[in-house]
C-alpha cells in the first residue's frame, strides 16, 4: 500500500522556520498501531491523518499522532491539513475537520494567511509552590496558570528569561507523572506582543517548534492580561514560529502561514497490516 505524504511547515516565515507536520490522506482508517508506527517513522512533532467524512458538519475526519502517542488537539498540524486540502481544492473557501476530542475545527482562506478556529481552553491562575517548576525550567516564573492537569503555564516578566531557559526534561516529566503534560513558558514579547516556548517530553517532543494548542490555552490568558482580544505572538524555538491570535467568544482564531516542503509516498508493507 502506497500512501501519499505531504510535509508542511506551519506558522513559519520562509524556509526552515515553523513547525513541520506530515499530512497523510487515507481512504479509510488503518489500525491504530499502524498509524502510530508511521508517525514514529516520520519522526516529526505531529503526523496528521485525514479520512473523507460523509456528514454535513465536516469535510474530513482528522487525527494527530506524535512519534509516541495520539493527542487530543494539535494546532499546527491542523493548519497544515487545511493548507493541503485548500491547495488541492482551490474552489473551497474553508476546510472543516471532525476530530475525536476537540470537536469540529476549521481552516479558512484569508488574503495573506490561513485562519484556523480552535476551541478556547482558558487557564486559571494557580496558587501553588513554584519550586518544582523553577527547578524544571532553570528559572523561577512569577506566576503559574493551569488548564486541568494537561497544560501548565509559567509566566515570566521578560522575553529574555524565556529565551534563556535551560529545561530539565526529566524534571518536567516528574511534574505530572502519568500525565501528557504540556509546559508553556511565556512572557511579554519584543517584536510581537507575546513570546513563548513549549515543552512536551511526555509526548516524545522535548521542545515543540510552534504549538497551536498552546495558544488555544494562552490566548484567553493573554487577552485578559493585555486587556484586548487580539495580539501577535512568537514561539521562540530554534526554528521559530509567528502567529496572530484572537479570542472570539468560546473560540481562538490563529492566523499564520503554511508552506509545502516535501511531497512523496509512504510505502506500507502488507506485513504491517497483517499485524
Amino acid at each position: 500500500m502506497r500512501l501519499p505524504l505531504i510535509q508542511v511547515d506551519a506558522f513559519g516565515r520562509g524556509p526552515f522556520t515553523g513547525n513541520p507536520a506530515a499530512v497523510m490522506m487515507l481512504p479509510h482508517w488503518l489500525p491504530d498501531p499502524v498509524l502510530q508506527g508511521i508517525a514514529a517513522d516520520n519522526n516529526l512533532s505531529e503526523t496528521a491523518y485525514l479520512v473523507p467524512h460523509d456528514g454535513g458538519e465536516a469535510d474530513f475526519q482528522l487525527r494527530w499522532f506524535t512519534p509516541k502517542l495520539e493527542v487530543a488537539l494539535c494546532g499546527h498540524a491542523t493548519l497544515a491539513s487545511g493548507h493541503v486540502v485548500l491547495d488541492a481544492l482551490p474552489d473551497l473557501a474553508r476546510a472543516r475537520f471532525l476530530t475525536r476530542q476537540a470537536g469540529v475545527l476549521e481552516v479558512a482562506r484569508e488574503a495573506d494567511a490561513l485562519a484556523m478556529r480552535l476551541p478556547a481552553w482558558p487557564a486559571e491562575r494557580r496558587v501553588a509552590n513554584t519550586d518544582s517548576v523553577a527547578a524544571a525550567l532553570g528559572a523561577r516564573p512569577n506566576a503559574l496558570w493551569a488548564r486541568g492537569q494537561d497544560y501548565l503555564v509559567a509566566l515570566f516578566d521578560s522575553p529574555d528569561e524565556v529565551r534563556a531557559l535551560a529545561p530539565d526534561f526529566r524534571a518536567i516529566l516528574a511534574l505530572a507523572p502519568g500525565v501528557d503534560l504540556m509546559l508553556i513558558a511565556t512572557a511579554p514579547g519584543e517584536q510581537t506582543d507575546v513570546l513563548s516556548r513549549v515543552f512536551v517530553p511526555a509526548c516524545g517532543v522535548d521542545e515543540d517548534p510552534v504549538t497551536g494548542s498552546a495558544h488555544a490555552v494562552i490566548t484567553p490568558m493573554w487577552a485578559r492580561l493585555l486587556g484586548r482580544n487580539s495580539f501577535t505572538a512568537h514561539q521562540a524555538s530554534v526554528r521559530g514560529g509567528w502567529l496572530a491570535c484572537e479570542l472570539a467568544g468560546d473560540a481562538v482564531i490563529l492566523r499564520g502561514q503554511a508552506r509545502t516542503v516535501i511531497r512523496g509516498e509512504y510505502d506500507l508493507p502488507d506485513t504491517a497490516l497483517a499485524g
